[in-house]
C-alpha cells in the first residue's frame, strides 16, 4: 500500500476515534459510577456553561476508564490524535446524554449500559421537566379527596353550580355591592359551596324562618318590596343555585338596612357626624349558619334603643287601628271668660282628649279646661295662651294617620344612624324639643331646657364624648368675626369693644386677637361643656336667661345654651367622679376670673338627636315641628328610587381661635359675615386658647 494512501487511512481512523470518544467515555464513566460510587450527581442546569458542567459532572478518570474509551490503535501516531480525558468536548455533549438511573445497584448495569455501542432502547428521561409535572398532577388528582363527596346528590349539583357562578363572575348581577359579593364568595368557599338554604335540594327550616322574618320587614318601617324572597319549589339545579345566592343577597341587604339605614345620611344633610355602622356581611352569614333560629338572628339587627322600640310598637298600633279617629274639628276661638264662660259642642271631646273628667252635657269652656289647654300648648311648642285656636285644634287632632306613620318611619330611620350602644351614662339632646336629658343605667336622672341653633345655622346631629367641663371660660373671638366685623367697628368707634367688655391684643406679626375674659357678662356664661367635634359646637351657660321662657328656642349660632348649667355640671361630675360629692353650690363658688377645667375621667357620650316623633313615658306619641326641615328630606330619600336628594346646605360653623390662628394673617375672603351683636352674644365661639399662663385644673 502506497505511503500516501496509508496516511489517508490513518487520518480517517483518527477522525472516527475523535468523534466516538465522547460516547465511549460517557458510557465508561456511567459504568464506573454505578459500580463503585454513590448515586450519580444530577445533571447541571441547562444554563450552566459547558466547561462548568464537565467539571461538576466528570470526576478524574482512572487509567482503566481511559483505556476502555479508546479503540485498539493501528499505530502510535493514531493514538496520539485521540482526545484526552480533560477535553471539554465530551462534557459539552453530556447534557444530551441520558442520565444513569439512580436506582441502579452496585455491580449491575442498566439495559442501556449492557451493550456498549448498541443503539439505546427508547426510554422516558427521568430528569425531563415535562414528564415529572404530568406524573405529579396525576398522582395529586388521585390522592386529593373530593370536597363534595359527602354531599347529597341534589345538594352537590347545586353546590357545583354555585361554584361555577362565582368562578364565572355570574354573581356580579346578584350582589350589587362588591363588599357583600366578596364576603359571600368567601363564605361559600369555606363550606365547599354547600347551599345554606337547602337540604337535599329542598328549602330547609333556616330558609323558611328567614323568609318569614323578611315578610314582616314593614314592622321596622321598611319597604317589603325591597326584600324579594325566592320560591325554591320545582327548580332545576341551575335555578336553585341562583335562588340560593339571591336569598343570601336579600338577607345581607335587610341586615344592612335595618341596622344602619337605607342610605348614607349625607343624602339628607352634611350637617351630621354619626356612626351609621352596617354589620359585617361575613358575620351575618356566619350567624345565620350557626343559629338554631335564623329569624331571631335577623331580629337582633334592629336598633336596640328604647326610643326606637317604642316607635316600632306605636307604628304597629297605628297600622292596626281602623276607622276614622275622633277629631275636634273647626270652630270658633274659645277663650276663658270666668264671669260668662263660652260654650261649644266640642268641649266634651276636648276634655276627653286632654284627660279631664266631666259630664257630656257640660259645654262650658271653664278655667280648668283652659289651664289644660295651656299645658298642652306649652308641651307642643305652641303659644301658651290657654285659648282653643285653630293651631291648637290641629295639634290636638294630630296629623292624619298616614302622616303619623310617615313621621314615625322617618324618626326610626334616623335612629339607625346612631351607635347601637348609647352608653351606660349619656346625654341625649332632642333638638326639635329644645330639651336635654341625662341618662344613667337606662333611667333619666335629670333634664333641662336648651337653646339651639337658628334655622340658617342649625345645630348638627352628632355623637361624641364629653371629656371635660370648663368653669369661667374665655371667649376667643374667631378670626372671621375679628376681621369682618370687629375691626371695621373699631374704625368707626375706637371704644366700642371696650364698652362691650372685649379685649384687643395686637400681635407683633400684625394679626389681632380679640377675646372676652371670664365673667358674668361673658357670652359663654360661667360654664362650658366640651365634647370636641369637627363642627366646633359645645354646650354652655348664657347671660341671656330670658330666652328659656320661649317655647321655640332656636337662636344660637349652633351651640347649645343650657338653662341650669351648674346643676348640669353637678349631675355629670357625680356620674364621672362619684366619690367627690359635687353640688351646684360647690361649682358656683368656683365662679370668678380664673379659668379651670374639671376633667371627666370616664368620658360621657353626648348624642344630638332630631326626634320629631317620640313616645313619652306615659305611652303617648309626641310630635314636634320640623325646625330644620330634616323630616321632609328623610322621607324624600326613603321614597326616592335611588335614595338621592339634594343635600341640605352644610352648616357654616365658626373657626377655631387657637394660638396659631391668632398669628395667621387675615384671609381676603370669609365664608360668611356675622353681625356685630350676633357675634358677641350668639354664643357660638370656639373653645378658648388664652394668652395667659397654663390654667389651673381642679380635680
Amino acid at each position: 500500500m502506497s505511503g500516501r494512501r496509508y496516511e489517508h487511512i490513518l487520518a480517517s481512523t483518527a477522525l472516527a476515534l475523535i468523534l466516538a470518544a465522547p460516547i465511549s467515555a460517557a458510557k465508561a464513566l456511567d459504568l464506573e459510577d454505578s459500580a463503585v460510587g454513590p448515586a450519580p450527581v444530577a445533571a447541571p442546569p441547562a444554563t450552566q456553561p459547558a466547561s462548568a458542567a464537565a467539571t461538576n459532572a466528570t470526576p478524574a478518570r482512572s487509567k482503566e476508564a481511559n483505556a476502555a474509551s479508546a479503540p485498539s490503535k493501528p499505530d502510535d501516531a493514531a493514538a496520539k490524535t485521540a482526545a484526552p480525558a480533560s477535553d471539554p468536548a465530551p462534557a459539552a455533549a453530556a447534557p444530551s446524554t441520558p442520565a444513569a438511573p439512580a436506582a441502579t445497584s452496585a455491580g449491575t448495569t442498566s439495559p442501556q449500559q449492557a451493550a456498549p455501542g448498541a443503539p439505546a432502547a427508547p426510554m422516558q428521561d427521568a430528569a425531563s421537566p415535562a414528564a415529572a409535572p404530568d406524573n405529579a398532577a396525576v398522582a395529586s388528582e388521585q390522592a386529593a379527596p373530593d370536597p363534595m363527596a359527602a354531599f347529597d346528590p341534589a345538594d352537590r349539583a347545586v353546590a357545583e353550580k354555585i361554584r361555577d357562578l362565582f368562578a364565572a363572575k355570574g354573581t356580579d348581577k346578584i350582589f350589587a355591592a362588591k363588599r357583600e359579593r366578596g364576603a359571600a364568595e368567601a363564605f361559600y368557599q369555606k363550606r365547599n359551596f354547600a347551599p345554606l338554604w337547602l337540604d337535599k335540594g329542598i328549602e330547609n327550616a333556616r330558609a323558611k324562618a328567614v323568609i318569614a322574618r323578611l315578610k314582616t320587614a314593614d314592622a321596622d318601617g321598611l319597604d317589603l318590596n325591597e326584600y324579594k324572597t325566592p320560591d325554591f319549589a320545582g327548580l332545576s339545579p341551575d335555578a336553585l343555585a341562583e335562588a340560593e345566592l339571591k336569598l343570601a343577597q336579600t338577607v345581607l341587604t335587610y341586615a344592612r338596612h335595618v341596622q344602619a339605614g337605607r342610605f348614607p345620611y349625607t343624602r339628607v344633610s352634611h350637617n351630621m357626624e354619626l356612626a351609621q355602622t352596617p354589620p359585617e356581611p361575613a358575620e351575618v352569614l356566619a350567624k345565620l349558619a350557626d343559629a338554631a333560629d335564623a329569624g331571631k338572628v335577623l331580629d337582633d339587627f334592629s336598633p336596640p334603643q328604647q326610643a326606637y322600640k317604642r316607635l316600632k310598637a306605636r307604628l304597629a298600633e297605628l297600622r292596626a287601628k281602623s276607622g276614622a279617629a275622633k277629631v275636634i274639628g273647626e270652630g270658633p276661638l274659645l277663650k276663658l271668660n270666668a264671669k260668662s264662660p263660652m260654650t261649644d259642642a266640642r268641649v266634651p271631646l276636648l276634655r276627653e282628649k286632654l284627660g279631664l273628667a266631666g259630664e257630656a252635657s257640660d259645654l262650658k269652656y271653664d278655667g280648668k279646661l283652659a289651664e289644660a289647654v295651656k299645658k298642652f300648648q306649652r308641651a307642643n311648642g305652641l303659644p301658651a295662651t290657654g285659648n282653643l285656636d285653630a293651631k291648637t285644634v290641629r295639634e290636638l287632632d294630630g296629623p292624619s294617620r298616614d302622616k303619623s306613620i310617615e313621621l314615625i318611619i322617618a324618626n326610626m330611620e334616623r335612629w339607625r344612624w346612631y351607635p347601637r350602644d348609647l352608653g351606660q351614662a349619656h346625654v341625649e339632646v332632642n333638638l326639635p324639643d329644645f330639651t336635654l336629658k341625662v341618662m344613667h343605667n337606662d333611667a333619666q336622672v335629670w333634664t333641662t331646657r336648651i337653646v339651639i341653633g337658628k334655622v340658617e345655622l342649625p345645630t348638627p346631629l352628632l355623637s361624641e364624648t364629653m371629656k371635660y367641663i370648663t368653669v369661667n371660660p374665655t371667649w376667643n373671638v374667631p378670626p372671621s368675626i375679628v376681621y369682618n366685623e370687629y375691626l371695621p367697628a373699631l374704625q368707626q368707634d375706637p371704644t366700642v369693644l371696650e364698652r362691650m367688655g372685649l379685649k384687643v391684643v395686637y400681635n407683633r406679626d400684625g394679626s389681632v386677637h380679640i377675646y372676652q375674659p371670664p365673667g358674668a357678662a361673658n357670652a359663654l356664661g360661667r360654664i362650658r361643656f366640651n365634647f370636641p367635634n369637627r363642627f366646633l359646637v359645645y354646650q354652655h351657660d348664657t347671660p341671656d336667661k330670658y330666652m328659656f321662657a320661649h317655647d321655640t328656642r332656636a337662636y344660637s349660632h349652633g351651640c347649645m345654651r343650657v338653662q341650669d348649667p351648674a346643676k348640669y355640671a353637678e349631675v355629670l361630675l357625680n356620674i364621672a367622679r362619684p366619690n367627690e360629692n359635687w353640688t351646684a353650690e360647690r361649682i358656683t363658688r368656683m365662679f370668678g376670673t380664673g379659668e379651670q377645667d374639671l376633667q371627666l375621667p370616664v368620658p360621657i357620650w353626648v348624642h344630638l338627636t332630631y326626634q320629631t316623633a317620640f313616645v313619652d313615658d306615659a305611652g303617648k306619641l309626641q310630635t314636634r315641628n320640623d325646625v330644620y326641615n330634616i323630616d321632609s328630606r328623610t322621607l324624600a330619600a326613603i321614597k326616592s328610587e335611588r335614595g338621592v336628594v339634594e343635600p341640605m346646605e352644610e352648616r357654616k360653623h365658626e373657626e377655631v381661635a387657637s394660638s396659631t390662628q391668632r398669628r395667621v394673617a387675615p384671609q381676603p375672603q370669609q365664608p360668611r359675615v356675622i353681625s356685630f351683636f350676633q357675634a358677641l352674644f350668639g354664643g357660638s365661639g370656639p373653645p378658648p386658647s388664652r394668652p395667659v399662663p397654663p390654667r389651673r385644673v381642679a380635680r
